[in-house]
């Protein structure tokens, strides 16, 4: 049997009307996961795809993966981010598909827009260390290098305030809409070296499994197994977990030994990040722990915050957002309710500069840095320290209000 290919997240990111949409599916078509057939004729022939994801994701039924999903030689890639849904972020900041890498998509006519600088710090500020630049609709300028050598300067002065380093970014010209430098390289830019889209994709690194962190187990579900006991269901986020080890969940602080470890039925002796796991911990009851509580080990417990400092990003609020708005933040697999206490500083989303000390409100489009208390213990690690326990997604009537990371907290013990 092949050893399974790596996996990888990918997001698309840009500003909107500049390709994406066209872009995964020429790339989908291209990499054989979409038949010619399924493509309505002319114009809009790559639209139907996403739109058929769009049509599903408002019925409310699960995107159907398979369109999202596409292999390279080296990586199987499921794009996390289906272009054109405002909700983008919600996915990759409540961790299940935090993207690896992602690709800017720029158009040549437009050229660096708001949205384009707002996707850029987004994409920073959700932990986004690989990049990849496409130049989009390079047939309407008639594949001119000089006006991609123009835009390529743009972008990457604008990447640039967000850390990333020009120099070692793959900047593409492509055309979705007529496949150039998709999966190969095209007549039509003779004056271009570079890789494929598809090739620098295969360049990307795979995400460093965060074993040498310590141990974080969010709890997905609790379930009572006959013979075996109280059986806490959840993904390892960052460290190993070994039968034999001290683990304590947290808020509640029940502890005991790991007595067993199963993966998909089988009897693991230890799990490591990635790893979806069912385990068994002597002393520790049904009643005692549940969906949103933290496994870790007890000389390493999970941090509990009374209250913590936040970064984050307002993508969509009908109102403006004070002191004392009270929406409920999605963090792993904890959904709890907390209180914003201060706004402390309003940031340019773009560069991240301080524009405001202590704004009277925030609204759609503002970067802030707040603090906020949570209304019941919560578990929360600072970004800097387990980056995969820090981000969260604010959500408030029915939809993704805000994106955001912890930079500080106040511990409850």
């Amino acid at each position: 049997m092949a050893k399974a290919k790596e996996h990888m997240n990918l997001a698309f990111i840009g500003h909107v009307d500049h390709g994406k949409s066209t872009l995964v599916g020429h790339l989908l078509l291209q990499s054989g996961v979409i038949a010619e057939q399924q493509l309505s004729k002319g114009e809009d022939k790559f639209r139907f795809v996403m739109d058929k994801l769009q049509e599903e994701r408002e019925r409310g039924v699960t995107i159907d993966l398979a369109h999202a999903r596409f292999d390279t030689p080296k990586y199987e890639f499921t794009i996390v981010d289906c272009p054109g849904h405002r909700d983008f972020v919600k996915n990759m900041i409540t961790g299940a598909s935090q993207a690896d890498a992602a690709v800017l998509v720029v158009a040549i006519d437009d050229g660096v827009m708001p949205q384009t600088k707002e996707h850029a710090f987004l994409a920073r500020t959700l932990g986004i260390n690989q990049l990849i630049v496409t130049i989009n609709k390079m047939d309407l300028v008639n594949y001119s290098e000089e006006k991609f050598n123009a835009l390529k300067e743009d972008v990457g002065n604008l990447i640039k305030t967000v850390a990333y380093k020009p120099d070692e970014i793959d900047f593409i010209p492509i055309s979705a809409f007529e496949g150039d430098n998709i999966t190969k390289p095209s007549e039509n830019t003779p004056w271009y070296k570079g890789p494929s889209l598809v090739d620098s994709l295969n360049k990307l690194s795979p995400p460093e499994k965060p074993t040498n962190l310590p141990l974080r187990v969010p709890v997905q579900d609790v379930y009572s197994i006959t013979g075996v006991g109280t059986v806490p269901v959840g993904r390892v986020e960052t460290g190993v977990m070994k039968k034999g080890d001290n683990v304590i969940f947290e808020p509640p602080g029940a502890s005991g030994e790991v007595k067993s470890i199963e993966m998909h039925h089988e009897m693991l002796e230890s799990a490591e990040p990635g790893d979806n796991i069912g385990f068994n911990v002597r002393g520790v009851g049904k009643n005692d722990i549940r969906r949103g509580d933290v496994a870790g080990h007890t000389n390493n417990p999970p941090s509990v915050a009374k209250e913590f400092t936040a970064q984050i990003v307002v993508l969509q609020h009908p109102g403006v957002i004070t002191v004392g708005y009270t929406p409920v933040f999605h963090c792993h697999t904890a959904q709890v309710a907390c209180t914003f206490l201060e706004l402390q500083k309003k940031m340019n989303p773009a560069t991240g500069a301080v524009e405001e000390e202590n704004p009277d409100f925030l609204k759609t489009g503002n970067a802030a840095i707040v603090k906020v208390k949570p209304t019941k213990p919560m578990v929360i690690e600072k970004i800097k320290e387990i980056p995969h326990m820090g981000r969260f997604a604010i959500r408030d009537m029915g939809q993704t209000v805000a994106a955001g990371m912890c930079i500080d907290l106040v511990p409850a013990k």
